[in-house]
């Protein structure tokens, strides 16, 4: 992915706005994440508000992808206090076109779920740099950190 071009998508985000990679103001970050309200999203997503303002600075637009509906987004956004978009994806299209998807463990069981993921895009659609498998704990300020070197 690091080095490709960015997958070309539109998909329908929070605030009726509408996530088309080829008319979202650049550079962004796309992270994606397993579903909203559960700890370890909630933390990863209060992460990216928290540092929000210093990636605007930078005029870096950040947007959060799960495949979860846009009611959910809303509530989600609105419970934390987001300051971006969420992108919702019920049908998969950027999870597969980012490679997001894999079978993980849950309770035992295989479930195939959202890899933990993030994507930075620069200003001529390339994708710069890729997080597979997140640990949320100092994530959105490594992010921020190597935006800040682009």
């Amino acid at each position: 992915m690091q080095g490709m071009p960015c997958p070309e998508l539109t998909l329908q985000a929070t605030s009726g706005r509408t996530f088309c990679t080829a008319e979202v103001e650049k550079p962004f970050v796309l992270y994606f994440y397993p579903k909203d309200n559960t700890p370890g999203c909630s933390n990863e997503s209060a992460d990216f508000a928290a540092l929000h303002a210093e990636f605007a600075a930078l005029g870096v637009t950040v947007w959060g992808c799960s495949r979860d509906s846009l009611r959910s987004h809303e509530n989600f956004k609105a419970k934390l206090g987001l300051p971006f978009e969420l992108v919702s994806d019920p049908e998969e299209t950027a999870c597969e076109a980012f490679g997001v998807m894999k079978m993980k463990n849950m309770y035992g069981k295989q479930v195939r779920g959202i890899e933990r993921s993030t994507f930075v895009v620069g200003r001529d659609g390339t994708v710069l740099n890729a997080w597979r498998g997140v640990k949320v704990p100092g994530h959105a300020a490594e992010v921020l950190a190597y935006v800040k070197t682009v």
